[in-house]
């Protein structure tokens, strides 16, 4: 019986190895090129031999690979392309340009099945990177490029010392990058430049440490970004443009980014940068053809942790934009500035001062020009220094109640030129034990309003 049993065991072992080889010991590497992987020897030409060779699987072995060109992936030519690692290889590069440069030819079509070209399915779709480190040694040295790609995936890598981690071009569809640490490069961690790309989901990622931003869009047409459980932190310098962990701009697009959800993230960190946000949004895109100028937006914000930035959430321009559920604090000067928006709804947020987390912050919350919004369930507590903890000003059909707002300095709510507005059945009260109480709620100009039902500490001036 024990005969019969090893027999069994011996053959099963020699079928795995026979009908997975790839699996079970990666067949070939990028050794079988000729590639050294000793951190000191050009690997360029050799791992270039083994993309366009037509393996497909591009497997890296424990080592340092340095390349001084892009290596250039031309899907349409050498087919299905992934390129794996266990986490044990570096790739260096030490030349300008993308480590890897993926190019397909999905340039015309959307992410709708009927428009797809047959040899997008049959020869292009799901380019990957896995399990990789990428290192830039050239200041401009980028990480991963991709050009008219369809359902480009990276995943488990880090990407760090580059230009820019990840760089979208042109046009590509269905983005996906997930479980990655794109780490310390001095351009943008996540770059959306000008590019046409609709469908693309950033989750469980740690993306820290950029100068030029965190996940970024610069114009193009951009619609559907999903960034969900990632840790951003620190995505600028002090001596750059304004910018933001989180940036979306779509001042220099007619069709701009919208449809956007960011949820279940911790945002956060670089208070030496005089302009720095956490979420910043400039949804006014430019005039089209037609001469029309839109406000983009769609844009749905729940559940994230937003700390220590000059303005936690910096929104301008923008039309339907959700946010609810998020806590904030340490926003050395806003916790929230909305400027120049219409058809907003705030929820419930908490926009505290917590002591551990120290008293340098004001705090403020500003909404000044918007129209047509709805906030209700704000909780603002211990703003300092600024003219008073909430202001509404040169607002219109605005919808303020059912908010909270504590122990601020100088005016609690502060109402300046607002007009057909409502504010009700909010708690507006200043209990501190100083010989100094703050104004409950202060109304200078405007007509049309509704002030009732609010609990305030003081007669409202």
């Amino acid at each position: 019986m024990r005969t019969v049993f090893c027999l069994c065991l011996t053959v099963s072992l020699v079928l795995c190895d026979f009908v997975f080889p790839v699996l079970a010991g990666h067949d070939k590497t990028v050794r079988d090129f000729g590639a050294m992987g000793d951190g000191k020897v050009d690997d360029t030409v050799t791992i270039q031999k083994a993309v366009d060779s037509g393996i497909g699987g591009i497997y890296f072995s424990k080592g340092v690979y340095r390349i001084n060109k892009p290596i250039v992936v031309d899907l349409d030519k050498v087919g299905f392309t992934s390129f794996n690692s266990d986490g044990t290889c570096q790739l260096v590069m030490a030349g300008p340009g993308p480590a890897i440069r993926f190019i397909g030819t999905h340039t015309n079509g959307t992410a709708d099945p009927g428009s797809f070209k047959s040899n997008v399915w049959e020869r292009q779709r799901t380019p990957m990177v896995e399990g990789m480190e990428i290192v830039g040694d050239h200041p401009e040295a980028v990480g991963i490029e991709a050009n008219g790609t369809m359902q480009i995936t990276v995943t488990r890598c880090v990407i760090r010392k580059c230009l820019h981690g990840i760089h979208l071009v042109n046009r590509n569809r269905n983005v996906l990058v997930a479980n990655c640490h794109i780490y310390q490069n001095h351009g943008v961690g996540i770059f959306y430049d000008e590019v046409n790309l609709h469908q693309s989901n950033i989750v469980g990622s740690h993306i820290s440490y950029c100068d030029g931003g965190g996940i970024v869009s610069h114009g193009g047409n951009v619609r559907n970004i999903q960034i969900g459980t990632c840790d951003i932190e620190s995505n600028m310098s002090s001596n750059t443009n304004p910018t933001a962990n989180i940036l979306i701009d779509c001042s220099t697009s007619p069709w701009g980014t919208a449809e956007v959800e960011i949820s279940g993230c911790t945002i956060q960190h670089n208070s030496k940068s005089p302009d720095s946000a956490n979420i910043r949004i400039i949804g006014r895109g430019k005039a089209n053809a037609k001469g029309a100028q839109y406000q983009w937006g769609h844009v749905t914000i729940t559940g994230n942790v937003l700390s220590d930035v000059m303005v936690n959430l910096h929104l301008v321009g923008c039309r339907d934009v959700t946010f609810t559920g998020n806590t904030l604090c340490g926003g050395f000067k806003h916790n929230l500035l909305i400027e120049d928006c219409t058809h907003l709804v705030f929820g419930a947020n908490v926009l505290d001062r917590n002591p551990p987390y120290g008293n340098v912050s004001i705090n403020a919350t500003v909404f000044r020009n918007c129209s047509d919004c709805t906030i209700t369930g704000l909780h603002v507590s211990g703003v300092h220094t600024a003219e008073a903890g909430v202001v509404i000003e040169d607002c219109t059909r605005f919808n303020f109640t059912g908010c909270t707002i504590l122990d601020c300095e100088n005016v609690g709510l502060l109402i300046r030129n607002v007009t057909n507005s409502r504010i009700s059945d909010c708690l507006v009260r200043d209990d501190r034990q100083t010989d100094r109480r703050a104004t409950s709620i202060k109304v200078i100009g405007g007509s049309g309003n509704q002030i009732v039902s609010n609990l305030v500490a003081d007669h409202v001036k």
